[in-house]
């Protein structure tokens, strides 16, 4: 893998599978998972043993508050996360590819209401683990 590379304490990222090619996401070290706004969360139980979930998000909401995006993904876990205010909340858990600068994986992505937030993605450590240094006092260093 190298040597791991610096980014701020914001970047953009990609989420390809969600045809998602460009959202504003807060690096945070203090959260195990990342986290991806959705709203209308739905658990789909399929023919097969794999559970889905459909979710709707908005990447751009100050930009292109209209501009909605319609979501399917495999249900990966349902989990009891404490956010930084203390407050339990169970969460889908879903898998997904993601893309930072020339850097190419897959990570576990926590859904959850994030309207009031000014980030609509929080990325965390576990996601960061190996592969990056934050640089807390800059912003967007990764092209």
């Amino acid at each position: 893998m190298g040597s791991p590379n610096l980014i701020g304490w914001r970047e953009w990222v990609s989420l390809p599978e969600f045809g998602i090619h460009r959202i504003k996401a807060k690096i945070d070290t203090g959260a195990r998972t990342s986290a991806l706004h959705a709203f209308c969360v739905k658990i789909i139980e399929g023919a097969s043993q794999k559970k889905k979930v459909c979710f709707i998000m908005r990447p751009y909401s100050r930009c292109f508050p209209q501009k909605k995006v319609k979501c399917t993904a495999e249900l990966v876990d349902i989990r009891e996360v404490t956010d930084s205010g203390g407050h339990k909340e169970r969460r889908c858990v879903i898998r997904t590819p993601i893309i930072i600068g020339q850097q190419h994986w897959s990570i576990e992505i926590t859904l959850t209401s994030r309207d009031n937030m000014r980030f609509k993605m929080l990325l965390g450590r576990t996601a960061l683990r190996g592969r990056f240094i934050v640089e807390p006092s800059r912003s967007y260093l990764i092209k």
